[in-house]
């Protein structure tokens, strides 16, 4: 197993790990009360499929053996060792939520992937998209890392190598303008906008810290200005009732 994926691991384990996905949690406002059909594509460490499969019937899709290997298997969830090849077998307008956090940057058919996940989720049904920013990763770039070089590179060429491969940086507008014929995006939001600047780690293991910073971090989210300059977005877009495939 390469020392990337390892630390990878590591991190989301961390504070700064742990809020990632407690913003996400609270962006999308899943209610527990009725059982959803949920998929998770490119589930990764499986921490997102393990957290909704508590009260939903989740199917997380993970290629990567690595990553699978070091899943989280708290709850029951259906785990799906294919990429895009499984998405063909899943029937149209099957799942009232479709999870894609992080995955298009690492691939070079997103608008195969994304209406494949068009198709599958329910008119009315959510797709939840977590991409990175580009002037988020400018910003982080610049300050976390005093490295202002590789920040004006990130700001020119709008993709970077990372620790998965190549990362293409697409932007919102795209995103939006592919989707937008079957799909209204009814909220982006930042992820990430202040607590990955701070180089003083030990602040963050500490209660207080952790909690007025995801108190902030939640209020800063849904505030435009806020948003465009974190380091991740995350859109949430609502399938049309009339939407025809």
């Amino acid at each position: 197993m390469s020392d990337a994926i390892k630390n990878y691991r590591n991190m989301v384990e961390q504070p700064w790990g742990r809020m990632f996905y407690e913003l996400i949690y609270k962006q999308l406002d899943v209610c527990d009360s009725k059982k959803l059909k949920i998929l998770d594509f490119g589930a990764g460490f499986c921490i997102t499929a393990d957290h909704y499969a508590k009260s939903h019937d989740v199917t997380a899709v993970e290629p990567s053996d690595e990553m699978r290997s070091l899943r989280v298997e708290n709850n029951p969830y259906k785990l799906v060792c294919e990429g895009i090849d499984y998405l063909s077998g899943i029937d149209d307008d099957s799942m009232d939520l479709v999870i894609c956090h992080n995955v298009l940057e690492y691939t070079d058919d997103k608008e195969a992937i994304l209406n494949q996940l068009l198709r599958v989720t329910k008119p009315g049904g959510l797709l939840s998209v977590v991409k990175h920013n580009l002037y988020g990763r400018v910003m982080a770039t610049a300050v976390m890392s005093d490295d202002p070089k590789t920040a004006l590179s990130l700001l020119n060429q709008k993709e970077e190598n990372s620790m998965f491969g190549r990362r293409d940086v697409y932007s919102n507008e795209w995103l939006n303008n592919l989707l937008a014929d079957k799909m209204t995006l009814i909220n982006t939001y930042g992820i990430r906008t202040f607590f990955g600047l701070s180089s003083n780690n030990d602040i963050k293991y500490t209660e207080d810290w952790y909690q007025t910073m995801l108190e902030l971090e939640s209020k800063a989210c849904s505030i435009d200005e806020y948003a465009k300059v974190a380091f991740f977005n995350h859109l949430i877009f609502a399938k049309k009732q009339n939407a025809e495939m």
